[in-house]
Formats: structure tokens, sequence, C-alpha cells
């Protein structure tokens, strides 16, 4: 509870301050300023160092020997911030427009305003790259004490009260239930615990019809930093300012009016301030490649949801994670029955939890939390709004001094909670010991601090205050911890690290082999992360993002490269002529066991070729097909398979239906033919390299050489074209298939190709005299005579333009999915940008944006010179 205002004696005492030198007080305005940031501060070294306590019991990274449970985190965001590492020291292949290391180029703008736009993330660049995961850490440790700190200072606006007690309501906000399940994952998604203050605070000046400048401000500097979630932050804050509006005081319509209307214009110019963060993210957002189909099953239970409150569990099934600590939820509690609080105020603030709390298991209001579309993973990434809300509710409780009954009536609540969630999966041991011993405490301080100032002393008051403080710290710090042993018993958050001695190795490997952009260096399989080549270096094909052009997964996967999750992440080509097309002249390996590097054959990442592209036909059915297309010349034998034992396959169209057909445990032989598998042949030339093409095969597939096993799902998962090994010597070509479950093998599955016709297609493009790639421009000085078209090996995205010997840029073709640029006779020199779509529409508004700022700004500085200004009479 807020300390009780001072009697006008103790009012009279002199203060006793920090000199600033002998003999001398700090100023007043000085004592203000700490006064005020002294809670924001308390807050955030509460939160920070409560969750830092939690990795150091449990041994967690950076804290311990135990690697950081990060699941997606160390997949994914690490190499984004390693990107950010090489674009801040000048070391990245490309720039903030285009990423020349991944997807065999891919645009970026978008990527860098979603996953690195939180402030923190730059953090990285005072930082060696090969420590990059610790600035990663410090993204989610930093945004939680400055999240704590801000919904600080915003309890203080929604009502006046002691900032030492708003600092530990607020410390429950910045370890919430979705900051410990969900957000400490997504390094960018933290930036929301940041968002929802601060756009409260700007609603607050609306309120108080002033600072419009300024809120405008805090709202863009919310959106700028993460628009996800800072989009749910607003929407939320949109409903808590009408819940205030609707409970003030009886008063002039037209007040509430004017600050709703204040509200709806200051978010509309700070949103237009980012404007382009919003247009280029939409525009890729559209033209990425579309994520596997989710549908909301079914919504929690009504007693799991509830078990949700209930601090220091982790539930199997998932649900909403709210949790804000005992101290907030025994005042949550207790809010209905404080008197003191007016019940149109109690009422409309519980209205608001629960309709929140229903939005988030009902689907239409789920699809509008997260922008009208389902997200792939959690669908309660909102989450951290009703954790806010519920924070708020708290500190109205707190702020009007409940009596002891009235938090006795809470606890009763509590206790009554946790005996009907007993048996949910979100309520542990560690809920029992938070609930129990720290309900206690908090309910004995709280009610301690609460009686009236004569019955307790100042040492009482600040004994109980430094208990409380104790018990939120510990409390909190327990939450966390158990959270995370609960958490890391589940494979999905399986601990993990992506820099390694094994990484750092491949990395200065790679550097020693680089030759761009005369040729590509492949960091080859998926080996230490998600997005290798932008951990590791080079110009690889995988790449792991929401806005992997739909263009560049379908061109990739159709000549014979992988995918996951339905083309979200694309994967490297394992076959000569993939390599060869993209311009692949060093690569890794994992074939034997170990990486290993070698060199390829390969065109020139710019060819120049004579004439249109052929027209495509049906011809181009198989992989192999689709390869010589875009090389030139036919060097592959694609001949018909034909069942020759084992298990019998069913004719369908275009190739064979395989029964299910068990693998024999490893190091034992199974007798009988159908342990086997399925035998095919084929015939070919001897000495050629066989090579399997079955995107959407799952089992083992042995050859000549060795075997492969496919994971492949229609249309989730995609296996890349692989080799098999070498044609005997008869020409005779044996597979042998194991399916898992009923499968089908392509007719045309097998291409048997021949180095020396690959080696005489690739000798015989011509390439430019000089290509020089800089950012996201590329410059090519073409061969004499140069005439037909050029042909980059790039993905053909949309944003390219490209101009011909100084003439008029123009949006390039597509030939194969890859870009195209029409010469015409005697070409010399051959120039392309990017620059990614929706940026220069984005740049407009927000100009416009900032000249309305600038304009009302100006505006309100006149106004104010004019109300100081005496008046004619009055110099008179």
């Amino acid at each position: 509870m807020a300390p009780t205002p001072a009697t006008p004696q103790e009012a009279a005492r002199p203060q006793e301050v920090a000199p600033s030198r002998p003999g001398r007080p700090l100023p007043a305005a000085l004592r203000g300023v700490l006064r005020r940031l002294g809670a924001p501060w308390l807050a955030a070294v509460l939160s920070m160092g409560a969750y830092c306590l939690a990795l150091a019991l449990h041994g967690s990274y950076p804290l311990g020997p135990r690697s950081r449970a990060v699941n997606d985190l160390g997949n994914q965001f690490v190499p984004f911030h390693a990107r950010l590492w090489d674009l801040l020291h000048g070391t990245a292949n490309g720039d903030l427009y285009f990423n020349w290391s991944s997807g065999y180029g891919v645009p970026f703008l978008a990527d860098f305003f979603t996953y690195l736009m939180n402030p923190f993330s730059w953090l990285v660049g005072l930082f060696p790259r090969a420590v990059a995961d610790f600035p990663v850490f410090l993204v989610t440790l930093a945004s939680i004490g400055l999240g704590a700190a801000l919904m600080t200072v915003f309890l203080g606006l929604l009502h006046p009260g002691s900032g030492w007690l708003r600092a530990l309501l607020s410390v429950g906000y910045g370890l919430c239930g979705w900051v410990l399940n969900d957000g400490f994952a997504d390094p960018m998604w933290m930036w929301g615990l940041v968002a929802l203050p601060l756009v409260g605070i700007a609603a607050d000046w609306c309120v108080r019809r002033t600072r419009w400048v300024a809120g405008t401000l805090l709202v863009a500097v919310a959106w700028a930093g993460n628009f996800y979630t800072a989009a749910m932050a607003t929407l939320a804050m949109a409903l808590v300012l009408g819940v205030r509006l609707l409970t003030a005081p009886p008063g002039a319509r037209g007040d509430r009016l004017r600050a709703a209307g204040r509200a709806a214009a200051m978010a509309a110019v700070g949103i237009a301030l980012t404007a382009p963060v919003l247009t280029v993210s939409l525009l890729a957002s559209r033209a990425a490649q579309p994520a596997p189909e989710v549908l909301y099953r079914h919504r929690p239970p009504p007693l799991y949801q509830l078990a949700q409150l209930l601090p220091g569990g982790h539930g199997g099934s998932p649900a909403p994670n709210i949790f804000i600590g005992v101290p907030g939820l025994l005042l949550v509690a207790a809010f209905p029955f404080v008197r003191a609080v007016p019940p149109r105020v109690r009422i409309g603030w519980y209205a608001l939890a629960a309709g929140v709390a229903v939005s988030f298991v009902w689907k239409p209001t789920v699809l509008l939390w997260h922008g009208l579309a389902l997200p792939n993973g959690s669908p309660y990434r909102a989450a951290f709004v009703l954790s806010g809300i519920l924070v708020m509710i708290s500190w109205l409780a707190l702020a009007h001094r409940p009596r002891p009954r009235e938090l006795a009536a809470g606890a009763g609540l509590v206790a009554l909670l946790a005996v009907l969630c007993r048996d949910q999966g979100a309520v542990s041991t560690a809920t029992w010991v938070l609930v129990a011993g720290g309900g206690a405490a908090t309910l004995a301080a709280l009610t301690v601090l609460t009686v009236p100032s004569g019955a307790r002393t100042d040492r009482t008051r600040t004994a109980v205050t430094a208990a409380l403080t104790g018990t939120v710290l510990l409390g909190s710090a327990y939450t966390a911890f158990s959270v995370t042993a609960v958490r890391d018993r589940i494979a999905w958050f399986r601990p993990k690290t992506t820099l390694t001695p094994a990484s750092l190795a491949v990395r200065a490997g790679l550097a020693g082999r680089a030759d761009w952009p005369r040729s590509r260096t492949d960091p080859g399989p998926h080996e230490f992360a998600n997005n290798d080549p932008l951990l590791l270096g080079g110009e690889g094909g995988s790449y792991y993002s929401s806005y992997v052009p739909a263009v560049t997964a379908r061109t990739l996967q159709a000549l014979g490269a992988g995918w996951y999750m339905r083309g979200r992440h694309t994967l490297s080509f394992e076959d000569p002529v993939g390599r060869a097309v993209m311009g692949v002249g060093s690569y890794l390996s994992a074939a034997h066991g170990r990486l290993t590097a070698y060199r390829a054959p390969h065109a020139p990442l710019l060819t120049v070729r004579d004439g249109p592209p052929p027209a495509a036909g049906g011809e181009l059915s198989t992989v192999f097909a689709r390869q010589e297309r875009l090389l030139g010349a036919a060097v592959y034998e694609v001949p018909r398979l034909t069942p020759a034992g084992g298990a019998v396959p069913l004719p369908v169209r275009g190739g064979w239906l395989l029964p299910p057909a068990p693998l024999p445990a490893a190091g034992r032989k199974v007798a009988g033919p159908d342990a086997a598998g399925t035998a095919f042949t084929a015939r070919c030339a001897p000495g050629g390299v066989v090579v399997w093409s079955a995107p959407w095969f799952a089992g083992r597939v042995g050859g000549p050489g060795g075997h492969v096993e496919g994971a492949g799902k229609y249309d989730i998962t995609a296996n890349a074209a692989s080799v098999l090994g070498r044609v005997p010597a008869d020409g005779k070509v044996t597979v042998r298939v194991h399916g898992q479950g009923w499968q089908v093998v392509p007719e045309r599955a097998v291409g048997c190709l021949s180095p020396r016709r690959l080696a005489a297609a690739v000798g015989a493009l011509r390439g430019p005299r000089t290509l020089t790639a800089d950012g996201h421009r590329l410059t090519a000085r073409l061969p004499r005579g140069a005439a037909g078209r050029a042909v980059l090996a790039v993905p053909a995205v949309a944003g390219w333009s490209c101009a011909v010997d100084g003439g008029p840029s123009r949006a390039p073709a597509s030939d194969g999915g890859l870009l195209a640029v029409p010469l015409g006779r005697g070409a010399g020199q051959l120039s392309c940008a990017y620059v990614p779509p929706g940026l220069r529409p984005g740049l407009a508004v927000s100009g416009a944006a900032g000249l309305v700022l600038a304009a009302v700004a100006f505006g309100g500085r006149l106004r104010r010179r004019s109300r100081l200004r005496p008046s004619k009479e009055a110099r008179a």
C-alpha cells in the first residue's frame, strides 16, 4: 500500500537530502528529478536482478554452464544479429536493402524492420562478433528493465501514490508469464513490453490535454521498435483509455470526446511517422511464401486458463501466459472489495480484464489481435497486454488503501483459485510455495502498510517496505527459475548454441575461400542454425524468415533445392548442376560425417545468352529438364525407373505407389523380399553421377554409392536433389527405396549426369569482363558484342531495376525464375539496383506526418507566446 500522506506536523519537519557539497543541499529541481527517477530505476534493477538471479541459480547462459534455452532464438535471431554486426562494421555482403548471403540473394529491409529494430539490438555492435549471442541476451534483459521502469511511470499517471510500491508491482509486469514463457525467446517481441506503457503515457497526456507532440513521438518510437507487438499494445491502450473515460467522474461530455479525438489523431500521426516500416513489411509479407495452414483448434478449458494467473508453472498445453506475481494477484483479487474505489470503476476495469481474456480464446478476436492472420506458433502472443492491465488494476487497488478485511477477502479468492486449479498442468510445487509463502508475507506487509500512520512508526514502515521488497525480488527470481527449469525439459526449448568453436572455425575457413562476386561460397547443409549463411558467412541458399519471397522459394525448389515450413525456410543445393547454375564455386558438405570443403564447376554470376529465353513447355516437368534449360545444354540422361524386386509397387500416373516397408535396424540384416523395400533399375552411360530427385518422398533411398534420408511431405517439406553415387561399369543403376507409409516415387526420379558435359556447358557460358556488387547494386562490363539477354543467378524478386549503357531503368524479366535483362545489340555495360517495394510511398507518408507534427509544434509555440504577451489595455 502507498505510505500514508504526511501529517501537517510531519510535513513541517526538515527533509534530509544528500548534499551536493558540504553545507549546500541539492537544488529543489534536481531533488524532484531524482525522486521521479528513483522508482523507475528501482523497478528496472529489481526486475533485471531477479531474472539474472534465476538464470544463475539454474546455471543458464550467460550466468552458468548450461546453454541458453533458446529454441528459435539460437536458430534464427542470433544469425540476424550477426548480420547486423556485419552491417555496423562494414563487412556484410549487401546492405539494409539487399542480402547477398542468404537464399542466393534476398531482400533484407523487411527483416531488419521486423527482427532488428528493437533499439537494444544495436548493442551487438559493441561486442566481438564471436559472442553475438550475449548482446542478444542483453536485448531481453534490457527490455525487461525498461518495460518495468516505464510501467512504474505510467502507474503514477494512472493514480498518484508511492513510487516504491509502484515499482514493486511493475516488477510483476517485467517478469510476467508472457515474458518467461514466450517473449524471452524472441528479442524483437520484447519491445512490446516497452511499447505498452509508452503508448499508455501518451494516452494519459491526451486525457490531460498536454504534450501532444511528445506523445506522438512516443507512439512512433513504440511502433518503430516492433510494429507487430506495438499494434497489440495500441489496441490494448485504446481499450484502457475507453474505460478511463467512461468511468471518470461525471463531467462535460465534450471533454471526453476531445480526449478521444486527441488520442486518435496522436496515434494516426505517430503511426504515419513509421510508415516505411509498415509499407515495406506489408508488401514483403504479401510477396512472401505462404506459411503452412494454421487452425485454431480449441480454446483452453476455463480452469486451465484461470490457472495461468498462478505463478511458477509452465503448462503443457497452449494458453495465454498472464501471471504477474503474488503481490499483483492478491491486489487484483482484492480490487472488487475495495470500497474506496467507486463501483463504476471496479466494474469497468474488471469488465475490461475479463473481456480481453475472453478475446484471447475466441477465433475472430484472436485474428484481430494478430493482424487478421493466425500466427504460425502460439496464438496467444498478445498475452502481455492482459498482464499489463492486471498490473494497472492491482495498482488502483493498492493506491486506494485497501483495508485489512478487503485484503483478506482478496487472499481468500486467491486461495480458492489455487484449490480449484490444483490439478491443472500449470500448477506445480513452486506455485504452492509462492502462493502460500509469498502470499502470507505479502498479505502481512500490505496489512501493516495500510493501517493509519499513527499506529506505526517510520522505522516499522521502513522495515516492512524492505521486507516486501525482498519478498518481491526473491519471489520473482524463484518464479523465473521454476519456469525455466520446467521449460528446459521440453524438447522445443532444448538448450542449444550457435556460436561454437566448430562454427567459428567454419566461418574462418569460408572467409579464406571467398571469391565474391565472381562466384559464391556456399556454407552448404543446415548444420548450426536456421540461417547458417548469416552466421558463418558466404553466399548460400539457406534462409529462414517470415519474408522469404515466394519467387525465391518456388524457383529454388523447382531447380532442386529443398525447403522446410512450406518454403519459409529454404535450403542450399546438394547436386552439381544446381550449384553450377547458381554460380557456387566452393561449398561445404557433410556427406562423410564431417564438414568438408569442395570446389565445383560453376557458371558466372552473370551470363550473356543469345536470343530470347526458350518457351517453357511440358518437357520441363522434371528438375533435370529445368536445370538444363537454365544451363543452356543437355547434361543428363533421364531414364524411366523399372521395378526389379522387393515389395511390389502399384503404377500410378507419373510414377509408382510404394506400400510401407520397415527399415532394418542398424547393424542387422532382415531376410525376406519386403525387408529390402522396393528395388528399381535404370540404365545409363557408365561413369555418370546418379542424382535422385523425389521432393515429397519420406523414407530411405539407397544407390550405387550410399543412401539418403528423405523427409518429404507435400507441400510442407521438400527434399533436395541428392547424389547417390556413380553409374557402375555395366550401366545398370539400382536404387532401393524404403517408404515411411504409402509413398509415391516419380517415374523419372533418377538423372545420370555427365561430368564432362557439365564442364563443357559451364565453360561455354560467357560471363562479364568485370562484375561489381556494391550493397544493393550490381555493375557489369559486358563482353564485346554482347547481345540477346543477360541472366543473373538471382531469384527474380520484385524491386529490381536495370539499365543498359546508361539508358532508362526498367524492371527485368524472369528466365526460369532468375533475373533476365534484354540487352539489344552491342551492349557494353549493365547496371542493376534494388529498392524495396513500398519504401518510397512509405517515406512520402512519413514526410507528410513529419510536416503535420512540425506544424502542430509551431502552432502550439505561437499560442503559448500569444498567451504570455500582454494585451494593449494591459500595456496602457
